[in-house]
């Protein structure tokens, strides 16, 4: 890359013929274009083996998005993201798409290096490199040492611990989900999980309520959390919270917020009953668990637990006892509108935009304090944010916090 970058900045030709501005310009428009294209190309290899029975490929280029402009130091530099073609016959919300790392949709201008920096992490570009890679999108006069990235860190930091003291007077969570994340990186403290909690608010937004660290998931990290939200103003706990069934949050909130009813996600409990059947049962069990979370009825779900207690009680007792002892939780949103379930059922929410963040933290090398893993996360976390969309049916969510009773997912008015 420096080979590249000298000969971007030092080209005798280009020099007599250009500005210095158009250089660093010209500079920037290369260096960011390579380093995109590597990112594309990445992504597109890890596809491109997929063919259809006639043997075509099934996931293909498809030239690129509509030019657009980012802001810089130097002057407007001109984009064109590349896009590819899924041409499995899924639903469109659920095609591949490429979307980049370096510079995503809302990126615009580069005096938002505050999200632009977390985002070079996502790549696992080191402290070190950073000076090379954005002095051309910045501009030449634009100092990013090593030393300047690590006051950018120092400052993330400051804005987390202001964060966490935001007042939350008046919010109002109908659903919460919940879960204790790790990362392969090592930390000078031993606290090396990160609790967090997303929210959806009366208006079906999505917002991240906390991003903090404990030890492990305990019941008393949990607890420490739970209670520092209250301080910061939420007086009612969610009407619904989704997670895992092994985490110490559900006995901290018990004691916090005893009205939230609890709800197992499915997809940590598909994986823990499969770890408990060999191989070759997986996939008949793993339909079967389908078989009772994509019931139309709660009456339909019962039947279909009690298909999979028949078939593996007797050689597999474990499995069947992994599903049984969370039943009543894990059938809890039938409660709910039936147009909310694909979000309630489990916490992909969470998995979804902290499996982004693991790219960065898994190439993450040497150890990192405990203060800086934190604050490499929440402004990762914080910039996911703005790209989450309102859940599915937000309209109904009102009806939820009137107290409206729902069966099966379908409301049913109380006569007067």
């Amino acid at each position: 890359m420096r080979d590249f970058t000298k000969s971007i900045f030092e080209s005798p030709a280009t020099t007599i013929k250009n500005s210095l501005g158009a250089i660093v310009r010209e500079g920037a428009e290369k260096l960011v274009k390579l380093a995109v294209l590597e990112e594309f190309e990445s992504f597109f290899n890890q596809y491109s083996h997929l063919k259809s029975e006639d043997g075509k490929q099934l996931v293909v280029r498809n030239g690129y998005h509509a030019e657009r402009k980012v802001m810089t130091a130097a002057g407007d530099i001109k984009m064109k993201i590349p896009r590819i073609a899924d041409r499995r016959g899924k639903k469109r919300g659920e095609r591949l798409s490429f979307q980049s790392c370096i510079i995503p949709p809302y990126l615009r201008r580069s005096r938002e290096i505050d999200e632009f920096i977390p985002l070079l992490y996502l790549k696992g570009i080191s402290t070190g490199d950073f000076s090379e890679v954005l002095s051309g999108l910045l501009g030449s006069q634009v100092s990013l040492s090593a030393n300047t990235v690590g006051r950018l860190k120092k400052h993330w930091e400051a804005e987390h611990e202001e964060w966490k003291k935001r007042s939350l007077s008046g919010k109002r969570y109908v659903y919460w989900w919940v879960d204790g994340v790790y990362f392969n990186i090592r930390m000078e403290s031993t606290k090396s999980c990160f609790l967090v909690i997303m929210g959806v608010t009366s208006d079906g937004k999505k917002e991240l309520v906390a991003v903090e660290d404990g030890l492990r998931e305990s019941e008393e990290s949990w607890s420490s959390l739970l209670l520092r939200l209250k301080r910061q103003g939420v007086s009612e706990g969610p009407l619904l919270a989704i997670g895992d069934g092994s985490l110490g949050f559900w006995k901290a909130l018990t004691k916090e917020f005893e009205e939230t009813k609890q709800q197992r996600c499915w997809v940590h409990k598909t994986c823990n009953i499969l770890d408990k059947l060999p191989k070759s049962l997986q996939p008949q069990a793993k339909g079967m668990l389908h078989e009772i979370y994509l019931s139309a009825t709660r009456g339909d779900a019962y039947k279909a637990f009690d298909d999979f207690k028949t078939v593996f009680e007797d050689k597999y007792p474990k499995a069947v006892q992994c599903l049984f002892k969370d039943k009543k939780e894990l059938l809890a949103f039938y409660d709910f509108p039936a147009q909310h379930w694909v979000h309630i059922r489990s916490t992909n929410a969470i998995e979804s935009t902290f499996a982004t963040i693991r790219l960065r933290t898994h190439k993450t090398r040497g150890c990192l304090s405990r203060e800086t893993a934190l604050a490499m996360v929440f402004k990762l976390a914080q910039s996911a944010e703005k790209r989450w969309q309102r859940i599915r049916g937000h309209k109904t969510l009102l009806k939820v916090l009137d107290g409206k009773t729902f069966v099966d997912g379908e409301n049913h008015e109380q006569a007067a």
